[in-house]
C-alpha cells in the first residue's frame, strides 16, 4: 500500500483502448471490486483515498442496473421512522448531508408535501414530520410546517381540492443517480483507481482453499487476464448470488441466497400535471404502499412499487398491474389523471433486499432495506442491501470489515465524508438545476470543459447538444448509444420516443469519437421497452 497522498480532482481521459492497456499489464491489486454501481464505487473511491491500488471491474456500463434506476430521491427514509427504524433514518439523514455537500451540482434539497383528505391526517403526519426534523438535528434541509388547504394547493399545483383538508411541508433531497455514479468512478480515478465497465469477471482464482484473485476478460473479446489481490469485493447488487456461487467451490458448498429481488416500477410524465417545483407524498395508499410524484429534470416521477420477482433481468419490465396501481393512485390526488397514453418512459429497478429466514413468510416490504456485509470462508467479501443515500457509509462499513478481517493491518482513516466529488465547488443549493431539463448545469465546474468541445449549440433534443455526447465518449467511459442516452444523459429516462428520435446521430458521434461502429437499432429496440410508441 502507498503512502497516501491526495491527488488533483481532474478529469481524466477514457479512451478505451488505454484503458484495457493498462489493465492488461495490471498483474496485482491491494483490492479488487467486482460490481460498478452506487456500492461498488463508493468502495473504489474510499479505498483510493486511503491509499490502497483498486481496481474495479464491471460487467455491464457504470450504474446499468439498480443504480441508475432509483426514484432519484436522497432521503432519510419516513417509512423507516413509521417502522420505528430510529438507527437508520438517524445515519440516512446524515448521509444525506454529506452527499448534498459533495455533489451540489447532482443533487439538491427538495419540498414534499404530504396532501391531507382526511380531517386526522394533516394534524397526524404532521407530528410524524415534526420527528423526523427533530433527528435531522443540524443535518436540517428546511423546517417541517403545516399548511392550509389554499397553500398546500399553492404549493402541489395540479392537486386534487375535492375533499382537500391541509398539508404538510418537509424537506429531503434528491439527485441524478447515474451522473452521481460516473462522477464517482470518475473521482476514484483521478485518485488513482482503475475502473473499467464491460469487463466481466468471469472466474475467482483460489490459493490454499482462499480466493486470491480474478480472471476477467474484455466483453468484446478483445482482452483478457488475471489480477491477484489481497482482497475480493462483491458488490454487484441484486446479482451478488451469481458471485457467491463462483467462489463456492465442491458439492455442498453452495450458499444460500443472500438477496430477494424487488422490483419498483417508475413512470414518467409530462410536468404539466403537476407543474410546481415541490414534490408530492402520499405516505399510506390503498394498499398500504407509497406513492410519490416528484419533479425532475423537467417531468414529473410517479412511483413506485414493491414487487417480489425470483429471476432478476438485465432490463426488467414492469407488470401490468404495477402500472395500474400508479396510474389509478395519481388519479386520486391529481386533478388530470394520467393515462397509458400520457407515459414518456417507465423504467424498472430491482432493489437487493436481504432474504429473511425460509420460515419468515412476510412480503417484501419488511425485508431489510439496511445493507449486509458477507466473508466468505473462501474470504470473498460480499455487501448488498442498503440504498443510495447510505453508499458511503456502506463502502466505509466494508472497508472497516476488511481491516478486522486482516486483509489490511492498518487503513488511514476514512475521508469521503466531507471529499467534493468532480465537478464540485461552492454551489449553493436550491438552484433548481434538477427541476429544468438537463444542461450544463449538471456538470458543475466541468461546464468549462464542455463548452470547449463541438457541438455545444448543436442540440438533439431535451438539452442534450453535441458536445455533451462528446464529452460522454472522451470523459465519461461511454461506450454505446445506450450509455448516452440513458446514463450520462437522461433522456431515455424522460422521454423514450426523443432517446429513439436521436439514436442515430448519437451513434455517428460516438462512431467519430471512439472509431467503434455503433448500432442504434438496439437502443431503438430499448426505447420501445421504455414506453415509445413509435412508427
Amino acid at each position: 500500500m502507498d503512502t497516501f497522498e491526495s491527488r488533483p480532482a481532474q478529469p481524466l481521459g477514457t479512451d478505451r483502448a488505454g484503458l484495457l492497456g493498462r489493465l492488461g499489464t495490471t498483474t496485482e491489486a491491494d483490492m479488487v471490486i467486482i460490481g460498478g454501481g452506487a456500492t461498488g464505487l463508493g468502495i473504489a473511491l474510499d479505498a483510493s483515498l486511503r491509499g490502497l491500488s483498486v481496481v474495479l471491474l464491471e460487467s455491464h456500463d457504470f450504474a446499468g442496473g439498480t443504480s441508475s434506476r432509483a426514484t432519484k430521491l436522497v432521503h432519510g427514509g419516513v417509512r423507516y421512522l413509521a417502522q420505528g427504524n430510529i438507527g437508520l433514518v438517524r445515519e440516512a439523514l446524515h448521509e444525506r448531508r454529506a452527499l448534498l455537500h459533495n455533489a451540489p451540482h447532482l443533487a439538491q434539497p427538495l419540498a414534499f408535501v404530504v396532501p391531507g383528505y382526511k380531517a386526522w391526517e394533516v394534524p397526524f403526519y404532521g407530528i410524524g414530520l415534526k420527528l423526523y426534523d427533530a433527528l435531522s438535528g443540524s443535518d436540517s434541509l428546511g423546517p417541517t410546517r403545516w399548511l392550509g388547504r389554499a397553500a398546500t394547493q399553492a404549493a402541489l399545483p395540479g392537486v386534487r381540492p375535492q375533499g382537500l383538508y391541509g398539508g404538510v411541508r418537509y424537506w429531503d433531497g434528491q439527485f441524478d443517480d447515474a451522473r452521481l455514479a460516473l462522477v464517482l468512478a470518475r473521482t476514484a480515478a483521478a485518485q488513482g483507481a482503475q475502473l473499467l465497465n464491460y469487463c466481466p469477471v468471469v472466474g475467482l482464482q483460489h490459493e490454499g482453499g482462499r480466493i486470491s484473485g480474478v480472471q476477467w476478460r474484455d466483453a468484446a473479446g478483445t482482452a483478457q487476464g488475471t489480477i491477484r489481490s489481497r482482497c475480493v469485493i462483491n458488490a454487484t447488487g441484486v446479482w451478488v448470488d451469481q458471485i457467491r456461487s463462483m467462489g463456492s467451490r465442491g458439492p455442498g458448498m453452495q450458499a444460500a441466497p443472500l438477496v430477494q429481488p424487488s422490483q419498483g416500477v417508475h413512470v414518467v410524465v409530462d410536468r404539466s400535471f403537476m407543474p410546481g417545483d415541490q414534490a408530492l407524498l402520499v405516505p399510506r395508499t390503498s394498499d398500504g404502499r407509497v406513492l410519490f410524484a416528484v419533479p425532475w429534470l423537467g417531468r414529473l416521477i410517479l412511483g413506485t412499487t414493491d414487487t417480489p420477482r425470483e429471476d432478476t433481468p438485465r432490463d426488467p419490465l414492469p407488470f401490468q398491474q404495477e402500472l395500474d396501481f400508479i396510474l389509478s393512485e395519481a388519479a386520486h390526488v391529481l386533478t388530470r389523471a394520467p393515462t397509458r397514453a400520457d407515459i414518456r418512459s417507465v423504467w424498472v429497478g430491482l432493489r437487493p433486499l436481504v432474504r429473511p429466514p425460509a420460515d419468515d413468510e412476510e412480503s417484501t416490504k419488511s425485508i431489510s432495506r439496511e445493507h449486509t456485509i458477507e466473508i466468505s470462508p473462501a474470504g470473498l467479501v460480499t455487501v448488498t442491501g442498503g440504498k443510495w443515500t447510505t453508499y458511503r457509509a456502506m463502502a466505509e462499513d466494508v472497508l472497516d470489515r476488511c481491516v478486522q478481517a486482516s486483509y489490511f493491518q492498518h487503513l488511514p482513516p476514512c475521508r469521503t465524508t466531507d471529499f467534493p466529488l468532480l465537478g464540485a465547488s461552492d454551489l449553493k443549493h436550491g438552484g433548481g438545476s434538477l427541476h429544468a431539463q438537463p444542461g450544463p448545469h449538471l456538470y458543475g465546474t466541468e461546464a468549462s470543459l464542455l463548452a470547449e468541445l463541438p457541438g455545444t449549440e448543436a442540440m438533439l433534443g431535451l438539452g442534450l447538444s453535441e458536445a455533451m455526447v462528446r464529452f460522454a465518449a472522451r470523459y465519461e467511459y461511454a461506450c454505446t448509444v445506450e450509455d448516452v442516452l440513458a446514463r450520462r444523459h437522461r433522456m431515455l429516462f424522460l422521454d423514450a420516443a426523443l432517446a429513439h428520435a436521436a439514436a442515430s446521430r448519437v451513434a455517428q458521434i460516438l462512431h467519430e469519437e471512439t472509431g467503434v461502429p455503433q448500432q442504434p437499432t438496439a437502443l431503438q429496440e430499448l426505447a420501445v421497452q421504455y414506453g415509445a410508441r413509435v412508427p
